[in-house]
């Protein structure tokens, strides 16, 4: 209970404040770790992501299997077809979204006066790369519409100029500004495809398998348009709620049965609480298209509210005081050894 609160502050601190004030006194790396450094088991969170992806591609594979298999009883050469078209599909729509999502880099921000120094480059030199990325892809890509032309000319001026801080306060624009709204067209178009195609669906090992699907392309989407994908502590959470729509469309959508599975995957409709319930009586209702188009919408406004979530926290990092807390180290260090030579004592001999 203490963690889901201390976690629900941390987030509502990101919130109201992007960065500190010029006029005020810069923060600390301690204060700074004091207000939004969570414990995180990372290498955990990197192995539970993989084992997930690969558990989800099985489940895949077997329901191409099944469908090829079928299709194979009723004609051998119709089966031949089958399997190298259900190969090619779940090359394309599973294997393709899954690395691009996991070859996105992310902004560290779970950092101590160690790593900070490191990780404030390392997220320099992403908002760098994200903000040529989307001059590149608005100057050569004919009708994108995901980014506001005006803000994009300012912020093709700061990569130039190399400016870190119109870089900062453009992508912060476009963030707030046209990339969320593209974000929630990309929501409500995988939403909607969820839902048809769950209602076309004659069996629940392709529903599910068209869910898991689409709920994947959705993430990639949204990943890409924004230039960075969240965190593996997060990113694991939204792949667990991948898994859980999965179970609710193979049938495991039982009030009491859906509840427990998305407690166990992090629930990820926790920040979202008018759809927490309305997900509950969707399920229960047993009313499959509309049930899969909300959870994967539960799904796509999670991984947006992770993304500006860290990107806050880096620009809130970026301004943290490092080198002078350095020094303060260096210092406290000293007086310490100082303090020992003054009270070691030479041992008598007996």
């Amino acid at each position: 209970m203490d963690k889901k609160q201390n976690d629900k502050k941390s987030e509502t601190a990101v919130t109201e404040s992007i960065a500190p004030s010029p006029d005020t006194k810069k923060m600390t790396i301690y204060e700074y770790e004091e207000r939004y450094v969570k414990r995180q088991n990372v290498r955990g969170a990197t192995f539970l992501i993989r084992a997930i992806a690969v558990l989800v591609g099985l489940f895949c594979i077997w329901c191409l299997f099944s469908i090829t298999r079928d299709i194979w009883a009723i004609n051998v050469y119709a089966g031949y077809v089958a399997a190298g078209v259900s190969a090619i599909l779940f090359i394309a729509f599973y294997i393709v979204p899954v690395v691009k999502i996991l070859r996105s880099d992310y902004f560290v921000t779970n950092v101590n006066y160690k790593t900070a120094g490191a990780a404030k480059r390392r997220n320099r030199n992403l908002r760098r790369q994200i903000a040529e990325k989307i001059v590149d892809l608005s100057s050569n890509v004919a009708g994108v519409g995901w980014y506001d032309s005006a803000t994009v000319e300012k912020l093709e001026q700061g990569v130039k100029a190399h400016d870190d801080e119109i870089i900062k306060q453009q992508l912060s624009a476009l963030y707030a500004g046209s990339v969320k709204k593209s974000a929630k067209e990309i929501i409500f178009k995988c939403s909607l495809k969820s839902a048809m195609y769950s209602a076309l669906s004659q069996t629940s090992k392709t529903d599910a398998m068209l869910v898991a699907v689409v709920n994947l392309q959705m993430i990639k989407d949204i990943v890409f348009l924004y230039g960075f994908r969240p965190s593996d502590a997060r990113l694991v959470k939204i792949f667990g709620a991948v898994v859980r729509n999965s179970l609710v469309s193979y049938g495991l959508g039982g009030l009491r049965i859906g509840n427990g599975i998305a407690r166990t995957m992090g629930d990820a409709a926790k920040g979202i609480p008018i759809l927490g319930s309305a997900i509950a009586v969707l399920v229960d209702s047993s009313v499959q298209g509309l049930t899969n188009g909300t959870l994967t919408a539960v799904i796509g406004f999670q991984t947006i509210k992770y993304l500006n979530t860290e990107y806050k926290l880096q620009n809130i990092l970026d301004g943290v005081e490092i080198a002078e807390t350095e020094e303060e180290l260096n210092l406290a260090c000293k007086e310490i050894e100082k303090e020992l030579k003054k009270g070691k004592t030479v041992p008598k001999a007996v």
